[in-house]
């Protein structure tokens, strides 16, 4: 079988007040709200089930983050909306180098940076988030073992970006965006995977060791036991948490 991708996790100061942000902003609702957790997921239950994660930090952002989300929008107009609906919110508008660029990128409240594109073909049937957008130094090689461990197969690949999706064609995009410089931390957002109920965490831990992935600390190399922390292909983390039926 496989794992799957359960959560895009953000590290925040004040996780209620960032996570009240994208619910308002993406209409999703808040479904876990607890000291130090708060879970964000899309109202309809045919669409993929990729959760935003909020955790308690103790330190603000520093540097850009590794991930960052698209947003999709269906016209030019509702991309105005969406960019005014996020400003209106707490949002500000960023450069990152980004130059003359249809999309808009724009910042959160703790500085978490997303952009809201244009309207493109490939996305219109994601829901809000057009894609999870991960920089790497090689988005073939990081494409593929991401793959593996969410059981997406790869549907676009060129030089500058690999994308994944799930097979039945719901919900974003995994995307992985050449950066030459490379990115020297994960910064504030990382991936959660959650094996199937049915499937054996131990059997599962050992398929993601094989496509690459590395225990982060040497009491984690033995364990088999979720939930776990590991590191990709190119060293950064993302976590592996118990079944959902536990």
């Amino acid at each position: 079988m496989s794992t799957r991708l359960a959560c895009v996790v953000f590290d925040a100061v004040q996780p209620r007040a960032v996570a009240r942000f994208w619910a308002e902003l993406l209409s999703w609702e808040v479904t876990v709200d607890r000291p130090g957790l708060v879970d964000v997921a899309a109202p309809d239950p045919d669409a993929a089930d990729v959760a935003l994660t909020f955790l308690a930090a103790r330190h603000p952002k520093s540097g850009k983050n590794r991930i960052h989300l698209d947003l999709a929008s269906r016209s030019l107009d509702h991309q105005r909306v969406q960019v005014d609906r996020a400003l209106s919110l707490g949002a500000r508008r960023i450069d990152i180098g980004q130059g003359t660029v249809p999309w808009t990128v724009l910042a959160d409240p703790e500085g978490n940076e997303f952009c809201v594109l244009e309207p493109r073909e490939q996305y219109v049937d994601t829901g809000s988030i057009a894609a999870i957008v991960v920089d790497t130094r090689d988005p073939g090689r990081l494409a593929r073992f991401w793959s593996t461990a969410a059981g997406w197969p790869v549907i676009l690949d060129d030089d500058r970006l690999t994308g994944i999706r799930s097979a039945t064609g719901q919900g974003p995009w995994l995307e992985f965006l050449r950066n030459p410089g490379g990115i020297r931390v994960s910064g504030r957002v990382h991936l959660d995977l959650v094996p199937y109920a049915t499937d054996d965490p131990a059997e599962e831990v050992a398929r993601l060791r094989a496509a690459g992935a590395v225990p982060v600390r040497p009491s984690d190399s033995r364990s088999t036991d979720p939930p776990l922390v590991l590191a990709d292909p190119e060293t950064y983390e993302f976590c592996l948490l118990r079944p959902h039926s536990e």
